[in-house]
């Protein structure tokens, strides 16, 4: 009787605990499992588990951002999770918050939400909700501007930083693993998930170059000279950075007195540089130049910053730099000259009717700079406001005794890009560029821009590979370790299939120059062309070989990419090829991308060489001409017949060189 009792108290024991367990299981079984390990679950198996909250009135590009996060969640799962404006009424138990609303500070409470750093970003996750956010700036009574650029339109959603905006493009690249190669639809790489889960993490980054847009050409916000380029450039973190005065005009330097209704060349003589003639403001013909020296101009500066404020608050950067024509004018009144430093390396310098070797006025317009500097500071003193100015010219060379102030931002204006060894050659003593750059620097320059006035020795404005991987890489570093906060280049034409690999390397270091370019490019690869990836990848070495070649032998564009190269170039894309036969067709499709460009070079460079038998012929021989004309319309075919969109050269070339009506 007793053994039956303890069997049935076992029986009713383990009955117990089945119920329990069936009870647990019913009250568990609409969770995740993996939200009991601690993970985030956004999407599993074409279900969404989390919406996306982006902050009520979130400026245009914001919500833009909040939009293509949800189409690239379903890009990458299969399913779209809802976009919710706004704080919602419950509020989910999982969520992705885009942009910080006051809610997130009692969902993250360990977590720090005020940004100290410009375009500083936040992707963090508790394990229950995921914010992507980022300091953002902007002046709601100050959101439309003019572009500078033709044709001139309106800016919509103009902010001063866009940091959640770029913290969800980072979070597209950096955890969901998208991919954009270049432009368009066959540029887009995505890596197709069942389940996006996430455990606890946090991530903060903030660039320290600030300046990016002008990376390429055309890519402005309100640009639409840009194109496809628009939004790669925009996904790349390129195009929404917080250089404000790049998007008010190309700084190159042509600040001067500006009044409406007075001409201060009549009221203000005093203003202009005095030349060894006697005469203010007659010399060059344009650019000319100010007396810098002068007290009343630093005012008149200073009044001409009050109204560009009063008509736009959100500015932070002032043009103080030297006008173009950067070696001819400069003032000779007594306080100028004795600005200059005798010691500093010799230039040589014009005026009307006079040209002599004088020293570097690097000293002279640093000092006007940080002139404008301290005005700046002591009239705004509670802003962070920056005056530009130029390291061009006679102002390469860095200064002796004057350190530039912390508010001072030194655009380096030289013909240096991609080799460490060019020599400044107006330099007497054989200075190169990248040491011009670094002894900036170490003269205390905390702000340096690298803009260097680009040559086309590789063939880069031809549309041919001139793509330098690896010199850039070297000469990025540099500029960096050397206080970097800015790049302007000047300037790549979006040449696609022949250059692509070098923008998207420039795009992806500009935003962190921390990275390994190489494991950049290796990626570049790997996801663009699969199982053709050694080969695509031997391809652009033999591009980048040949580059390097043609401007370190100083030879022609096309005498370098002759017919052994194309043989050999092709051969690998014959390679590529093989191998992707059977693979996706999207591989193929990027492989017709690349064999376009190696079309389009080897049509180029014959039509270079035919060029120049016609040339030598003296323009005679009527069957160089009949083949030249046959070549200069295959190449205007090319660039105007799809994929046009993806090559661009210069236009003064495809609009004359190209012509054969002028043969």
């Amino acid at each position: 009787m007793n053994r039956m009792k303890q069997v049935s108290i076992r029986l009713l024991s383990v009955s117990a605990l089945v119920l329990v367990l069936a009870v647990y299981a019913g009250c568990t079984a609409d969770l995740p499992s993996s939200a009991q390990r601690g993970e985030l679950v956004l999407t599993d198996k074409g279900a969404s588990l989390a919406p996306i909250i982006v902050f009520k009135d979130a400026p245009p590009f914001t919500r833009k951002a909040a939009d293509e996060l949800a189409v690239y969640i379903e890009k990458v799962s299969g399913v779209k999770p809802q976009v919710i404006e706004g704080l919602p009424d419950p509020v989910p138990e999982r969520a992705i918050w885009v942009g910080f609303q006051p809610k997130l500070k009692e969902l993250f409470p360990k977590t720090d939400f005020n940004f100290k750093n410009p375009e500083e970003i936040l992707i963090a996750c508790d394990g229950r909700n995921m914010v992507i956010a980022g300091r953002d700036r902007w002046d709601p009574q100050h959101m439309v501007e003019k572009s500078y650029w033709p044709p001139f339109k309106k800016i919509e959603g103009w902010q001063q930083e866009f940091g959640t905006v770029n913290a969800v493009y980072t979070f597209l690249q950096d955890y969901l693993e998208v991919r954009w190669l270049w432009p368009g639809e066959i540029g887009e790489d995505i890596i197709r998930k069942e389940k996006i889960a996430f455990a606890p993490f946090e991530y903060r980054y903030h660039p320290r170059i600030r300046a990016r847009w002008t990376i390429l050409w055309d890519t402005a916000i309100g640009d639409v000279r840009g194109g496809v380029s628009l939004d790669w450039s925009r996904w790349q973190r390129m195009l929404l950075d917080s250089s404000d005065l790049m998007y008010r005009g190309f700084p190159s330097g042509h600040w001067s007195p500006v009044r409406k209704g007075e001409d201060f060349l009549k009221t203000h003589p005093e203003y202009y540089a005095l030349q060894p003639d006697g005469t203010r403001g007659t010399w060059p013909p344009y650019g000319v130049k100010l007396c810098k020296s002068n007290p009343a101009l630093w005012d008149e500066w200073l009044k001409e910053v009050e109204e560009q404020l009063k008509d736009d608050p959100t500015r932070t950067m002032f043009d103080g730099a030297v006008t173009d024509n950067s070696r001819s004018g400069y003032c000779v009144c007594d306080n100028c000259l004795a600005w200059d430093v005798p010691e500093a390396e010799s230039r040589r310098l014009y005026w009307n009717g006079l040209t002599m070797e004088y020293v570097a006025m690097s000293d002279r317009q640093t000092r006007f700079a940080n002139q404008l500097a301290r005005k700046l500071r002591a009239r705004y003193p509670d802003k962070d406001y920056y005056v530009l100015m130029d390291g061009y010219g006679p102002s390469l060379t860095a200064p002796l005794k004057n350190r530039p102030d912390d508010n001072v931002i030194v655009m380096h204006a030289s013909s240096w890009f991609a080799e460490m060894n060019d020599k400044d050659q107006n330099s007497k003593v054989g200075t190169t560029y990248s040491r011009e750059f670094a002894d900036w620097a170490a003269a205390g320059a905390k702000n340096m821009w690298w803009r260097p006035n680009m040559n086309s020795a590789g063939g880069k404005d031809w549309g041919l590979p001139d793509v330098p991987l690896g010199r850039f890489m070297q000469c990025l570093r540099h500029v960096v370790k050397n206080n970097c906060t800015g790049i302007c280049l000047s300037v790549f034409d979006h040449s696609w299939p022949t250059q692509g690999p070098l923008y998207y390397l420039m795009a992806q270091l500009a935003w962190n120059p921390d990275q390994d370019g190489y494991k950049i490019l290796d990626d570049y690869y790997r996801r663009g062309y699969g199982p053709a990836a050694g080969q695509v990848k031997a391809y652009w070495t033999l591009m980048e070989e040949t580059r390097n070649r043609t401007v370190d032998g100083k030879l022609a564009y096309w005498k370098a990419w002759d017919e052994a190269v194309l043989k050999r170039a092709a051969g690998l894309l014959d390679e590529a090829d093989a191998v992707l036969a059977r693979e996706p067709e999207i591989y193929r499709k990027r492989m017709a991308h690349v064999r376009f460009g190696l079309d389009f070079t080897r049509l180029m460079v014959e039509t270079m060489e035919l060029k120049k038998q016609y040339e030598v012929s003296k323009k005679q021989d009527p069957k160089i001409a009949d083949r030249l004309r046959d070549h200069m319309k295959k190449l205007t075919s090319m660039l105007t017949a799809k994929p046009s969109q993806y090559m661009q050269i210069a236009n003064s070339i495809a609009q004359n060189w190209l012509d054969p009506n002028k043969l």
